[in-house]
Protein backbone atom coordinates (compact mmCIF):
# COMPACT_ATOMS: atom_id res chain seq x y z
CA UNK A 1 0.00 0.00 0.00
CA UNK A 2 1.03 3.96 -1.02
CA UNK A 3 -0.09 6.70 1.39
CA UNK A 4 0.11 10.03 -0.33
CA UNK A 5 -0.63 13.34 1.55
CA UNK A 6 -1.22 17.05 -0.32
CA UNK A 7 0.11 20.07 1.47
CA UNK A 8 0.93 23.33 0.51
CA UNK A 9 -3.14 24.66 -0.76
CA UNK A 10 -4.47 27.89 0.35
CA UNK A 11 -6.23 30.97 -0.52
CA UNK A 12 -4.71 33.28 -3.31
CA UNK A 13 -5.06 36.15 -5.31
CA UNK A 14 -5.20 36.05 -8.69
CA UNK A 15 -1.62 36.21 -10.94
CA UNK A 16 -0.12 35.14 -7.73
CA UNK A 17 1.67 31.60 -6.88
CA UNK A 18 1.55 28.09 -4.89
CA UNK A 19 3.79 25.73 -4.59
CA UNK A 20 1.98 21.77 -3.85
CA UNK A 21 4.02 18.84 -2.47
CA UNK A 22 2.40 15.37 -2.11
CA UNK A 23 4.68 12.85 -0.02
CA UNK A 24 4.52 9.19 -0.79
CA UNK A 25 4.98 6.80 2.49
CA UNK A 26 4.54 2.95 2.61
CA UNK A 27 4.78 0.48 -0.37
CA UNK A 28 7.15 3.35 -1.82
CA UNK A 29 9.43 0.85 -4.27
CA UNK A 30 6.53 0.07 -6.18
CA UNK A 31 5.27 4.30 -7.06
CA UNK A 32 6.75 5.00 -10.98
CA UNK A 33 4.92 7.74 -12.66
CA UNK A 34 3.18 10.44 -10.27
CA UNK A 35 0.48 12.92 -11.30
CA UNK A 36 -1.84 15.95 -10.28
CA UNK A 37 -5.37 16.29 -10.91
CA UNK A 38 -8.04 18.38 -9.74
CA UNK A 39 -11.83 18.69 -9.34
CA UNK A 40 -14.43 21.69 -8.92
CA UNK A 41 -17.88 21.43 -7.31
CA UNK A 42 -20.12 19.73 -9.78
CA UNK A 43 -17.48 18.98 -12.11
CA UNK A 44 -15.58 15.45 -12.58
CA UNK A 45 -11.96 15.34 -11.86
CA UNK A 46 -9.68 16.38 -14.61
CA UNK A 47 -6.03 15.56 -15.24
CA UNK A 48 -3.56 18.69 -14.62
CA UNK A 49 -0.30 17.37 -14.68
CA UNK A 50 1.54 14.00 -14.48
CA UNK A 51 5.70 12.82 -14.79
CA UNK A 52 7.52 9.61 -15.33
CA UNK A 53 9.55 7.62 -12.99
CA UNK A 54 13.09 9.30 -13.74
CA UNK A 55 11.78 12.80 -14.25
CA UNK A 56 12.20 12.45 -18.18
CA UNK A 57 8.92 12.98 -19.17
CA UNK A 58 6.16 15.49 -18.36
CA UNK A 59 2.33 16.58 -19.63
CA UNK A 60 -0.38 18.78 -19.06
CA UNK A 61 -2.94 19.51 -19.40
CA UNK A 62 -3.79 22.49 -21.97
CA UNK A 63 -5.78 24.54 -19.33
CA UNK A 64 -2.50 24.95 -17.60
CA UNK A 65 0.30 24.72 -19.81
CA UNK A 66 3.23 27.75 -19.51
CA UNK A 67 1.86 28.54 -15.92
CA UNK A 68 2.45 24.98 -13.81
CA UNK A 69 5.52 22.75 -13.14
CA UNK A 70 5.35 19.33 -12.36
CA UNK A 71 8.81 18.07 -10.66
CA UNK A 72 9.75 15.25 -8.61
CA UNK A 73 12.44 14.04 -5.81
CA UNK A 74 12.58 10.44 -5.81
CA UNK A 75 15.03 10.13 -2.52
CA UNK A 76 12.44 12.18 -1.01
CA UNK A 77 9.17 10.22 -2.38
CA UNK A 78 7.61 13.64 -3.21
CA UNK A 79 6.34 15.00 -5.97
CA UNK A 80 5.82 18.69 -6.47
CA UNK A 81 3.22 21.23 -8.33
CA UNK A 82 4.40 24.82 -9.02
CA UNK A 83 1.49 26.87 -9.86
CA UNK A 84 2.16 30.68 -11.39
CA UNK A 85 0.03 33.01 -12.88
CA UNK A 86 -2.72 31.90 -10.79
CA UNK A 87 -6.67 32.24 -12.46
CA UNK A 88 -9.96 31.51 -10.84
CA UNK A 89 -10.93 29.04 -12.86
CA UNK A 90 -7.89 27.18 -11.21
CA UNK A 91 -10.38 26.94 -7.89
CA UNK A 92 -10.94 23.42 -7.04
CA UNK A 93 -9.42 20.38 -4.74
CA UNK A 94 -6.03 19.35 -5.81
CA UNK A 95 -5.22 15.41 -5.66
CA UNK A 96 -2.04 13.86 -6.19
CA UNK A 97 -2.14 9.99 -7.42
CA UNK A 98 0.25 7.81 -8.21
CA UNK A 99 0.69 4.45 -10.65
CA UNK A 100 2.01 1.29 -9.54
CA UNK A 101 1.98 -1.27 -12.57
CA UNK A 102 5.38 -0.22 -14.45
CA UNK A 103 8.19 2.20 -14.93
CA UNK A 104 7.02 3.18 -18.55
CA UNK A 105 3.51 4.45 -17.70
CA UNK A 106 2.66 7.80 -17.34
CA UNK A 107 -1.60 7.90 -17.38
CA UNK A 108 -3.10 11.26 -18.48
CA UNK A 109 -6.56 9.99 -17.15
CA UNK A 110 -7.72 9.11 -13.04
CA UNK A 111 -8.04 5.30 -13.89
CA UNK A 112 -4.79 5.05 -14.72
CA UNK A 113 -3.64 5.48 -11.12
CA UNK A 114 -3.60 3.29 -8.16
CA UNK A 115 -3.41 5.52 -5.09
CA UNK A 116 -4.36 8.92 -4.15
CA UNK A 117 -3.85 11.75 -1.75
CA UNK A 118 -7.18 13.15 0.60
CA UNK A 119 -6.66 16.11 -1.46
CA UNK A 120 -5.74 20.09 -0.49
CA UNK A 121 -7.76 22.92 -1.23
CA UNK A 122 -6.85 25.91 -3.98
CA UNK A 123 -8.64 29.04 -4.10
CA UNK A 124 -7.84 31.95 -6.09
CA UNK A 125 -9.84 35.08 -5.97
CA UNK A 126 -10.54 37.87 -8.61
Amino acid sequence: QVQLVESGGGLVQARGSLRLSCAASGRTFSTYAMGWFRQAPGKEREFVAAISWTGGRTYYADSVKGRFTISRDNAKNTEYLQMNSLKPEDTAVYYCAVESGGPSLVPRSAPGYDYWGQGTQVTVSS
